[in-house]
Formats: C-alpha cells, structure tokens, sequence
C-alpha cells in the first residue's frame, strides 16, 4: 500500500490554532449623566430676591427658546457674590465646555461652561483677565460660537500644499477635493457633510496636510459625554475638526464636518425641553413657583 501523497489536515473545531492575545481597542467606559445639584433650602433662598430674578428669566428664556428657537441672554451684571453663588449652586457644570480664543491682533476671551441644564450655558466674556461680560445664554449652542467660526472663516486664505507632495502623501489631495467641494456647497439646514478619516486609507502625513489646508480656528469646544470629543473650527467655511476619543485619551473616531456647527457640540430640542422641565421643578422646589404649563419638544 502506498503512502497518501498529499498530507492530511485536520478541520473543524479545535483543529485551529488559536491565538488568545486578541488586541481590542479600549472603549468608553463611563457616561456623564445627568445629576440633580444639591440645591439650596427654600428659606436659604427667599432672601436673595435678585438669584431669583435670575433663575425665573432663565426658565422664560428656555420656554422661549422651546417655542421660537434661538437663543436668549439672561445677564448676570450686577448680581452680589452671595446670589452669585447661589446662581452657580442651581446651575451647576454640565458636559460641555468651550472658549474663544483671542484673535491675533488682540480683543477677548470667551468662556463657556454649560450648565447641569442642557442648553442653559454660562457665557463669560474676558479682557486681559478682567470679566466683561457674564452671562446664561439659553439655546442650543451660544451664538458667540458661531459668530467666531463665521469671523475666522471670512479672514481666512487657504495655504497651499507643497509642489509636488512629498512622497509619504497618500491621499491628502483627493480628501481634499471632497472637503473644499463640500465647503463650497453646503447652505444652511443642510444635513452636515462628514469625511471619516479613520475609515480612510491616510498617512500621519496625509493628516497633516489636510489640517494645513483647512486651516485652524480660534474656537475650541470639549463635550465629556460618552467619552470625550473634541471640536476645533477650521479656516474653511463651515469647516469643524471633530476628534472623539477613548476613555484612554486614544482616537477611536476622526472626522471632518462641513456644518454651521457639529451636533456633539448642540443641545437637541428634546433636551431643551427637558431642561425646562427640569429647571421648573428645581425653580417650585427653592422660590415656590407656581407651575407652568409643559413646553413641547
């Protein structure tokens, strides 16, 4: 009998060498959710008349914004350090955070800190360190952050890139194409033109030079939601980076949006209503407001 000239491999399970070191990548871990502030006793309250002032225009503002949309101002000008610190006690520190940065030839500073309400924001306003400005803006974003994208994007001339590219570029050019096209097209209300470069076939290189070509901007916003995201307006018209990373401060998730502003930066309108809501149980809670009726999403 002769030998079988072709070898014989065995299949099915276990017939498989495995290999057990399998390598994840490290996901989110933690959410930040909403939590109630520890609020101040009714009688704690009743004599800061101005911190009620405040948080009553506040809840105004929101229904007004449920309604009509936009956004709304409730300036803290004026208010003593005692209803100051009232104020802040209610409002508390939500998820987002965001500044403006100087422009180049001098002017201010903004600050912005949303509050334990979605879409109630502190907006402080600064000039060589000295407070111009303070105030709770209700909306979905403050309008600052737009007017300094819109700004930075009107004075913005597109470098160019390197003639000919180095030979490390892979596909910086054609992304680009794509980017420069959608900036060009893109109205308002519009659904936002995203280009996933973590799905793309990219070079360290190719990312740098597409940040080279867009440009930088002076508006810098971070949302700790599920994970963090950080978002960097571009030069170019309508142009957002947007960076989500891992609770390892890895990017899982690398992105440029064409839009007026990315979503990860916004309150929806269901969480406007809810911070009406909210906010109107805490307002019955401290200065015994009568109920008002239910704003819809």
């Amino acid at each position: 009998m002769k030998a079988f000239p072709i070898p014989v491999v065995p299949f099915g399970p276990g017939s498989q060498a495995e290999d057990e070191t399998l390598d994840y990548i490290t996901m989110p871990q933690g959410m930040d959710t909403y939590r109630a502030p520890p609020l101040p006793e009714p009688e704690e309250v009743a004599a800061h008349g101005e911190a009620q002032r405040v948080l009553r225009e506040t809840l105004r503002a929101l229904a007004l914004v449920c309604s009509e949309g936009g956004t709304r101002c409730v300036t803290l000008a004026g208010l003593s350090a005692e209803d100051q610190a009232l104020v802040n006690q209610v409002m508390g520190e939500g998820e987002v955070g965001a500044r403006v940065l100087p422009a180049q030839d001098g002017g201010v500073e903004v600050q912005v800190q949303e509050s334990v309400f979605a879409g109630v924001w502190r907006v402080t306003t600064l000039s060589e360190g000295r407070v111009v400005s303070d105030c709770l803006e209700a909306g979905a974003v403050p309008q600052v952050l737009r007017e300094a994208a819109a700004a930075d994007s009107a004075a913005f001339t597109a470098p160019a890139l390197p003639d000919p590219l180095p030979a490390d570029a892979m596909n910086a050019a054609q992304i680009l194409v794509e980017i420069e096209d959608a900036a060009r097209s893109w109205q308002p209300g519009a659904e936002p033109h995203v280009v996933n470069l973590t799905l793309l076939p990219v070079s360290p290189l190719d990312i740098g030079l597409i940040d080279h070509r867009v440009g930088t901007g002076r508006v810098l916003i971070l949302s700790r939601g599920y994970g963090n995201c950080r978002i960097t307006n571009a030069g170019l018209r309508h142009g957002w980076r947007v960076v989500y990373y891992n609770s390892q401060d890895t990017v899982i998730l690398n992105t440029v949006e064409i839009t007026d502003m990315p979503q990860a930066a916004c309150a929806a309108p269901d969480d406007l209503a809810d911070s009406h809501h909210r906010l109107q149980e805490v307002l019955q809670w401290v200065t015994e407001v009568p109920a008002a009726p239910e704003v819809a999403a």
